[in-house]
Parts: structure tokens; sequence; C-alpha cells
């Protein structure tokens, strides 16, 4: 069959739309989590409901107001209260649950005031309390509560930092635990000595249990030592705020706890969605639209332009040779790269991947790439990514956007933004390369 490039691109949008379905977070809690009568099975443990007094919700994210309605749907009136922080306009309808907008992904007052109460509720819990957290990507910039003397602006200022200086979200998500009272496990320490179920929906790579979402209820593996090596890694240490480096220096300062800490004794963290998810999800649906689907990895990470020059060379390849796949082709990966920024322009990863490899397709027809992420959101901007094929890189501004990056508004003038609105979920990004016959 003979797949113009129209009907590449309507494939891909509707490959990485049941990516996002695979991803919905309610359809994950159901997976993992069912009931029957007074008996809550979650994952491989049983819980009596009897047992307990009532059951509190909380936790953060940009899919936890979801993943509540469906603790809620699961519970009902068992549940008797709680809180979520979500990013602004990731809502849901909830019945007992407190639903708290706040900023992401630089952390703002409202996202503070509810992190507050949150660390309230979970201090106020006895030992005949269940807790459900819920927590999702996003959840890092959604629950911030600065440990003295650092304050609010000191740690927008310091993620700020980290975001353009090219780190990966484990360097950054150990910096942030550090500067915090209630991440990197801190949040069980509240919670103890109440039983904690932590449903987790993962957005990093290796589904790290102490990096999703900085791991508020999982043992942290990381130390003020090490969060101090990252930012001299990346010539930060110095250009920090003054409170972030007495903290961090602070000798005197509780270490996060670590795995053989006693308020772990009740806790269980459990993944429910993640990133292979999704991207087996779209490799199913580009066999059903006649593709040959080859997924490379859901582990990449790296400079974004790097890894989307890499991509185009396989996809060039495939359509050349035949390897390492048979056109019709869908090449699929997963994972969150990294950008360093050296322009002043506006974007995000992905769509700076997609315009990175456009250059490297320029002029070849056939090829289509799309890259877009889950939650909804790329970068500071309302896009999820962008979809391009080889015309899109003999733009002649397509060059000097991506020096500048600025493929934002490089999309927006060429055309290729993909906006979803809020996804309600998040399992990290999605990239797709279509290789037409």
């Amino acid at each position: 069959m003979n797949r113009t490039t129209a009907h590449l691109r309507k494939d891909a949008a509707a490959i990485f739309r049941a990516a996002l379905k695979a991803a919905d977070p309610a359809e994950a809690i159901r997976r993992h989590v069912t009931r029957a009568g007074e008996l809550l099975t979650a994952g491989r443990r049983r819980y009596d409901l009897s047992a307990f007094g009532g059951v509190t919700v909380i936790g953060a994210g940009k899919a936890s107001g979801a993943m509540a309605a469906a603790v809620e749907r699961l519970l009902g009136r068992r549940v008797r209260g709680g809180l979520v922080n979500v990013k602004y306009g990731y809502t849901a309808k909830l019945r007992r649950v407190e639903l708290n907008e706040c900023g992401h992904p630089v952390p703002d007052e409202a996202g503070v005031r509810g992190a507050e109460r949150i660390a309230q509720i979970a201090s106020g819990l006895g030992e005949r309390d269940l807790v459900v957290c819920v927590i999702s990507g996003g959840a890092s910039a959604l629950l911030p509560l600065p440990a003295p003397p650092v304050t609010l602006e000191d740690k927008q200022a310091t993620t700020r930092l980290l975001l353009g200086s090219g780190a990966d979200i484990h360097e950054i998500n150990a910096v942030r635990k550090h500067l915090s009272l209630i991440k990197g496990g801190q949040l069980a320490r509240l919670c103890h000595p109440a039983t904690v179920i932590s449903l987790l929906l993962s957005d990093v790579i290796g589904d790290d249990l102490d990096v999703i979402g900085s791991g508020p209820t999982a043992p942290d593996s990381s130390t003020f030592e090490q969060a101090r090596g990252i930012l001299a890694k990346y010539g930060l240490l110095n250009r920090v705020p003054a409170a972030v480096r007495e903290r961090l220096g602070n000798p005197n300062a509780p270490e996060t706890p670590k795995a053989d800490d006693p308020v772990f004794e009740r806790v269980q963290n459990l993944v429910v969605g993640s990133n292979r998810l999704a991207v087996a999800a779209a490799a199913q649906r580009a066999r059903e639209l006649g593709y040959h689907p080859l997924v490379l990895s859901t582990r990449i990470e790296g400079e974004t332009r790097e890894v989307a020059r890499v991509h185009a060379a396989i996809a060039l390849e495939a359509q050349a040779s035949g390897n390492p796949v048979k056109p019709p082709a869908c090449i699929i990966s997963g994972g969150e790269t990294t950008v360093t920024i050296r322009g002043e322009g506006l974007g995000g990863r992905n769509m700076e991947f997609t315009l990175a490899a456009a250059l490297d397709l320029a002029g070849t027809p056939g090829i289509v790439v799309l890259s877009a992420g889950t939650d909804g959101t790329d970068g500071p901007t309302d896009a999820a990514g962008a979809i391009a094929d080889g015309s899109t890189g003999m733009h002649p501004g397509a060059r000097a956007a991506l020096d500048n990056n600025d493929s934002y508004h490089f999309f927006e003038q060429a055309g290729g933004l993909l906006k979803t609105g809020p996804t309600n979920t998040n399992v990290m990004d999605v990239r797709l390369l279509l290789v037409g016959a």
C-alpha cells in the first residue's frame, strides 16, 4: 500500500492516541487494585478494610486527581477525606477528596499550601488508619514543602537552574529531596504508624521508586553529599541561592530515611502504570494499521537533538535497506531526554526532537516523525509535542529555530504542533517514526 505523507501523519496521530489511552490512570489502578467486600487487594498484598477506622487519600502529580477519583469509586464511603495537589487544569470530579490546583514545573505558593495541609493530615494519622497515596509524574514540583532556611523562591530558582542545565530527572530529584520536608521518604515518616498503600504512575526511566515524584513514601538512596555533587557537576553550586547551599551543607540536617528505617514497615509502594505500557499499546495499534512495529527502548535518555539524529538515521536505513525493520514500519521509543538550553526561544524536548529529526530527514519523502509527552505538556508550553516530515526540515527557518531552542514558534508558524490539552496522566514521552513502503 502506498502511503502518502498525509496518510502517515494521520496514522502517527492515531498511534499516539492509543499510547495515551493505555496510560489512563484509572484503568491502571483497576488493573492492580481490586476489592471483594472488605478485602482489598493491591498487587500481591491483601488488606482487611474492617481492621481500619477509615481511608485517607493524599498525593500529588498531574494524574493524581484522576487516580484519586478511581480510588473513590473503588472504596466508596470508606474514604473519609484527603487532599491531592494537581497541576492547574488537570482536574477530576471528586466527592470526598479535596483537589488543590498549583504550579508546575516551577512550584508556587498554592503548591506549598497544599503540601503543608497534606503534611498536617499525615501527621495526624494513627495505627488504625489506612492511607492511599497517589503519586504520578509532576509530583516533585507539585509537592513543595521547603526545608528551612530554604524558601519557595529559593526552590523555584534552583528548579529553573536544574531544568536548564541538562541534568536528568534522577539528578534533579536528588537535589529536590534534600531541600524538602516531605520528599525522599519523608511523607512515609509523617504517616507513621499508619498503613500506607502508595500507588505510583511512573514517569521515570527504570521506574525507580525513590525517583517517581521524588519518592515521598519510598526509601531514599541519595544523600546530601550527592545533592551537592550534582550541583557542582553542572556548575550550579555557586549559582543557587545561599540558603540552598546552607541547607545542603548543614551537618545537623536529618538525612532522608533509608531502606532499613522502621517507618517503611507498613508501607507498600506499587507501580500501577509506566511508559512500557504506553509503548506496547502504540506498537499494537501500529500493527493493526498495517505497519511493522520496532520498539527500540523505553529507556531512552540523553541530549534530545543527538537522540533525534540517531532515530532519523534508523528510519533512513529502514527506508533504504529494510534494516532493522522492513517498511511500512513504525519505529517507536519511550523515555525522557533532556535539553541543554543555549538559545532564548520557547520549546520543549519533544518539539526539539521532532525539529532536529526533521532537519536530518530534510527532502526525504515517505517518513514522518512524531514526539510528544503523555502528560500533554512539552516544556513551558501548551503543546504536547510536534509532528513533521521531510518537507519540514527544508523550511528556511528550521536550523535557526533549533539553534535558538525555539521549536514552539517554528512549528506554530510552519504547522505541526500537537495540542492535546490536559491528559490527566504522565508516563514520559512517546516517539514515533513512520516509514512508508
